[in-house]
């Protein structure tokens, strides 16, 4: 398919169509929920313009064009014929993780989201993957979406997390870790 016009004025009065040329209002929770997909995969491509390894790099390409097909499944009413969200593609992810995780210590306390820039980008990239899953969520509720988009968006941020702790422990910075006090403590050590 070729996109020869960006601007078609079709969605002036709020409207948009689904794939499958169906029309809803943009404010619909589908809508939303792809749109939030959208600006997950956005950000993506911003992280991806830093200076990377290039395993996580390709970690994050990979994503991306997966998020793709996300899109386009909350972006479908379930009669219509396109790419979907499989169980392969959670295992993708899986596979990730697992290898990821034996090359990092042991969580013993909860991890402040920061560290290098782009630590700190993955652990942002984490929060707007459970916003997307929240709104998948909800778009569940009340339309038909396919089970395994939610658990790859589930899956994907426990990714987007472990990758930004290992990409904190690849520059050689330290974590910042939450600290529990009763007196305020900013959670910086002294």
């Amino acid at each position: 398919m070729r996109i020869s016009k960006v601007t078609t004025k079709t969605g002036d009065k709020g409207l948009t169509a689904l794939v499958g040329g169906s029309r809803v209002s943009k404010a619909s929770l589908r809508v939303g929920a792809y749109g939030d997909a959208d600006e997950l995969n956005s950000y993506l491509g911003v992280i991806r313009s830093s200076s990377l390894s290039p395993e996580v790099d390709a970690i994050l390409g990979e994503i991306q064009n997966t998020l793709f097909v996300v899109g386009c499944d909350l972006a479908s009413p379930p009669d219509v014929d396109v790419p979907r969200t499989s169980k392969d593609h959670i295992k993708v992810l899986d596979g990730h993780l697992d290898r990821i995780q034996t090359q990092l210590p042991p969580l013993e306390e909860f991890v402040l989201p920061g560290g290098s820039e782009v630590g700190a980008r993955l652990h942002y990239a984490r929060t707007i993957a459970r916003r997307v899953e929240r709104a998948v969520v909800r778009l569940s509720g009340v339309e038909s979406v396919t089970p395994e988009a939610i658990a790859y968006l589930n899956r994907l941020s426990d990714l987007l997390f472990v990758l930004g702790r290992a990409v904190n422990a690849n520059d050689g910075v330290a974590e910042p870790l939450a600290r529990f006090s009763s007196k305020g403590d900013s959670g910086e050590s002294s």
